[in-house]
Parts: C-alpha cells; structure tokens; sequence
C-alpha cells in the first residue's frame, strides 16, 4: 500500500487529495480546498503565488496530520501561465500573469508579422490562442526585459513544486502548452525561439511525467515535523493528468472530454497530426502522458456558467449551479444558440450581458429571460461537442463508440443527457476527481507501483462508479434537425 499527495489547481479552485493504492485499487480523501481566481492590479489580472504556496503548506500540513506516511507530493494546474524566478536569489521576480490578462492580444498580431499563424501551427501543433505562452512571455519581454535578465522561469505547476523543495525542471506535458514546443523532439523549438528574439537562457530543462524532482525541503521538513518525502512529475498540465484517469473501455474507440472551467475534448494519439485541415480547425497537439498526444481542441466549459452565476449573484439573486440547471431544464430547447468559443465571452466581465448581447447582433430576438440564456449556453454546448466530434473522426478516420467525460462537469447530469442525445451516442462519465486521481497514478508509475498507462486505466476502472447516459430520440432528432442553424450562428 502507498500513499500519494495530489494538489490539483484549477483555474477557480484548488485541492489537495491523499490517493492510497492498494491491491489494485485507488482510493481518495480530500485534505484541504481553496478558492482561486485571477487577482486584479492596476489593471492587469495575475496569480497569487504566495498565496498558493501557502495553500500547499496547508495542504500537506492537513495531509500529515491525519497520520498516513506520504509516499510522494506531485502537482498539476492549468496550462501556460509560469513564474520568473532570480537566479541568484531563487525569489520570484514579480507576481505571475493570468493566461486572461488581455496584454498578449497586441503581443500575438507582433508574432504573426514574424511568424504566420499557418508557419506556427506546422513548427508546433498548437492551436492559435493568444492566451498561449509564446504570447505571454513575448509580452512580457516586451513590457519588462529585466525580468529576463540573471533569471529563469518555470511553468506554475514546477514553480509550486519549487516551492515545496522540487528542482528547476519543467515537465513535458505542460510545456506542450506553450507553443514552444517542436512536437516531435518533444524539447524546445529553439529556432523559433531565436527567431522571436526570446532569450535562450531562461528556458528550462524539459523531463517527462513520471519523473523524480526532488525531495520536501529540510527547512519544510522541520516546520511540518516530518520525514523527507519525494515530490515527482505528474502530467503536470491537468488535462494530461485527467486523461491519464480517462476509463477508456476496453475495445472500441473512444473519445474524451476533460470537462471543467474549460471543455478539453479529443483524442489520445502516438504521433502529432498537424494538417492543414486540423490547423483550420483549431486542433492542438499537446503532450499526454507516456509518450501519448493529446489531439484536442479547447471549448470554454464551465466557465460560461460560472461567470453567470458570479454576476447574477453579484446582483442579488443568489443562485446556485442547480437552480440554473433547473431553469434550464424548464425552457424550451434549441430555441436560442451561442458560439461558446466567441473572444467576448473569453475574459471576465458581464457574461450575461455578453450572450445577450450576441443574441440580438445574430439576429435572435431582443429580449431574453435568465432561463433561456441559461439554455442557449446548454444547448449550444451539447451541439459544439457534437461537432467537434465529427471532425475529430474526419481528421483521423476513426468512428468513436462513445465518448468519456471526466472532471468537475460530469456533476451537470443536465449537461451529460444533452450531449449523450446531440452525439446521439452514449456518454461514459466519471471520475469526476479524475485529474486528481491521474495525478496519484502517475505518481505511482514514477515510484514504481504501476508499470504502464494502461495499468493506472485498470485501477481507474476499478475504483470508480461510472455512469452512462444514452441519447433520448425525440432530444437526439430535435438537435439534428437544429445542427444546421446552430453551425451558422457559431461560426459568427
């Protein structure tokens, strides 16, 4: 029996979760929660850093004190934001940026007079977001050339870990995020990076998931009167971690969905895919783990709901996610769509007022209740993943038996009926702890437990109730009936 500490940050939440392994079982307790957002400063949104340092010392304080011998400490986050560290010093050299910070907006049109987005796609695989590193660091060269001076950075994940005693290492899986990355050699594409005139010397080493970083710190060790306990490399970006967790049935194809604050659908290949067809379509490359790519697309998730219940609340109406689920459920389906990708739903802001206001500029009428915003948002969701599926299986000529949803949404049961009957196939959800849980198993691949991926899939099938929902025909022919309507308006 081993015991792993998991910290799975979230671009809204945090947690820390002790995973036990044992006869081919995995079993989770959660230690400690915390809340996380962007922190606004004269204008610009950053990471609270120390802050989140200090949640991991509570974390593994919480972790120690229920008396289970801790086998090894791993972290995962969200992808592309990273911190400058003084190389001397080892201090942070200003607070991080937050990937919604919109500085990289001006920064990305600089990068595509030197380097067409087409170029970019066919040197790395990644899909043009502006929130992506390339943009941020050019950016922040740009604004403050000194923090590159003496300096290296670090992904966030490997700069918690930094934090906790771990080297000066990056894991793959999280640099695949960048847009840095040569997606072959699985290293930094240096030619690219010379050519953005970034300095070569505040990148660091890349290692892969699986991999020993280093031991707590003597300095925490005494604080926290413990042992030394090694801190490894997970698939540090939490979309690799919850793929490593995806159930994957035993025969067939499949599909997946890592559903949070964003909707990471795709699927698990050996060999980046970058054709002119999946660069058109905003398909990404990124990296999995043991060697695998995830071949996927990002889709803002639950963000849209969360952002309606932030400024709703804001205003008084004390709603929970329920009771939108609820006056979802209640309004007429199909009625109203969105392009839940739109850039004007992308950064904080009136998120209601936002769809609104997209409604009326597409020609959807002029005035819409909370209950039917809500629904625009479900139904819009349910038939964006439905056709990114269809172009998965276009661009890999494949035929997908279901699709697998893991993460935070697969609690929107509302969510995984409609999208069960927009596939009009069936929809495997859970665990919903599943980066955590992919976060643990790793671990366990790193200290020698598990052999492979396909053994932490075994013990995730063991472990976890799944549940599946199949298409409801009278739902699945009203969404094929609308699929046409619903592609002209997401594509404005």
């Amino acid at each position: 029996m081993k015991n792993f500490l998991a910290f799975d940050l979230g671009a809204s939440s945090g947690r820390a979760i002790i995973g036990t392994v044992d006869n081919g079982k995995l079993t989770m307790q959660e230690v400690h929660r915390f809340a996380n957002g962007p922190t606004e400063i004269d204008g610009s949104f950053y990471w609270d850093y120390p802050r989140l340092c200090n949640e991991l010392k509570t974390g593994l304080r919480n972790a120690l004190a229920t008396g289970v011998k801790l086998d090894g400490i791993s972290i995962d986050t969200w992808g592309v934001d990273y911190v400058f560290f003084d190389k001397d010093t080892g201090k942070m050299r200003r607070l991080p940026y937050n990937y919604r910070d919109l500085r990289t907006v001006a920064a990305a049109e600089k990068v595509w007079q030197k380097i067409s987005k087409a170029e970019l796609y066919n040197l790395t695989g990644i899909q043009c977001m502006t929130l992506n590193t390339i943009y941020q660091l050019c950016a922040h060269y740009e604004e403050h050339p000194e923090d590159f001076e003496n300096s290296f950075f670090l992904p966030i994940p490997d700069a918690l870990a930094l934090s906790l005693g771990g080297d000066a290492t990056a894991e793959y899986t999280f640099c695949s995020t960048t847009n840095l990355l040569d997606p072959v050699s699985r290293q930094w594409h240096w030619d690219l990076i010379a050519r953005l005139g970034l300095p070569k010397e505040v990148f660091p080493e890349i290692v892969a998931a699986g991999t020993p970083s280093g031991m707590l710190s003597a300095e925490l060790c005494a604080e926290l009167g413990c042992d030394p306990i090694p801190i490894f490399k997970c698939g540090s970006h939490d979309t690799a971690s919850a793929v490593a967790a995806v159930p994957a049935p035993v025969e067939g194809q499949w599909a997946y969905l890592s559903a949070g604050t964003w909707a990471l659908l795709g699927a698990e290949i050996d060999q980046p895919l970058m054709t002119a067809g999946s660069e058109k379509e905003s398909i990404t490359n990124e990296g999995g783990v043991g060697g695998k790519i995830r071949f996927l697309t990002n889709i803002m998730g639950s963000w849209l709901f969360q952002e309606l219940r932030r400024v709703w609340n804001e205003e008084g109406k004390n709603l929970s996610f329920n009771d939108m689920e609820q006056m979802a459920r209640r309004s007429e389906p199909c009625k109203y769509f969105i392009n839940p990708n739109c850039a004007e739903f992308a950064a904080p802001g009136d998120m209601p007022g936002n769809i609104r206001a997209f409604l009326k500029r597409t020609g959807q009428g002029e005035n819409f209740t909370d209950a039917e915003v809500v629904r625009a948002v479900y139904d819009s969701l349910a038939l964006y993943f439905a056709n990114k599926i269809a172009l998965l299986e276009k661009l890999l000529n494949v035929k997908y038996a279901c699709l697998n949803v893991v993460g935070g949404g697969t609690k929107d049961g509302f969510l995984m009926e409609l999208a069960a009957s927009a596939l009009d196939r069936q929809v495997v959800a859970g665990p919903i702890e599943a980066t955590a849980a992919g976060n643990i198993l790793v671990q366990a691949m790193a200290a020698g437990e598990l052999a492979s991926l396909d053994d932490v899939r075994k013990v995730i099938r063991a472990s976890f109730e799944l549940k599946t929902f199949v298409p409801d025909a009278a739902m699945a022919a009203g969404y094929a009936a609308q699929a046409a309507r619903f592609a002209a308006i997401a594509g404005k």
